[in-house]
């Protein structure tokens, strides 16, 4: 989705994305984000609730007038309830959940795919 957003961002169509998952929103890049502390799979509110939802989508929504620097990541200061609990689950293996940190190494499905990929980044002259 990240790379979907700065494709249309190029084009002139504002986007904006809303994860769980910080670290994934962070290494994606989007031009816009915004992250809710919600577990996996609930960044747009708790399952029922109208009004967290409302809530939720609402304060992303005006992301798109708070984030003036691209790539910026506005956090909400919106809690789920029982915080800890779905954290310690989270990062529990005995619960079967073997999260790891996010492995940041790039990885090329080519040597030409690396070469271009570094040469963008300015990381390396292109030949």
């Amino acid at each position: 989705m990240c790379l979907i957003a700065r494709h249309l961002e190029a084009r002139g169509l504002p986007t904006l994305c809303l994860g769980s998952a910080h670290d994934i929103l962070a290494a994606g890049r989007p031009p816009r984000s915004v992250f809710v502390d919600y577990p996996l799979g609930h960044s747009a509110g708790r399952p029922l609730c109208r009004d967290d939802q409302r809530a939720v989508l609402g304060a992303a929504l005006r992301g798109f007038e708070a984030i003036v620097q691209p790539g910026r990541i506005l956090t909400l200061d919106r809690r789920w309830p029982g915080d800890g609990d779905w954290k310690a689950a989270a990062v529990n293996p005995g619960r079967g959940d073997t999260r790891q940190p996010r492995d940041t190494t790039p990885r090329y499905q080519t040597e030409e795919a690396r070469r271009l990929a570094e040469a963008a980044a300015g990381t390396q002259p292109l030949d």
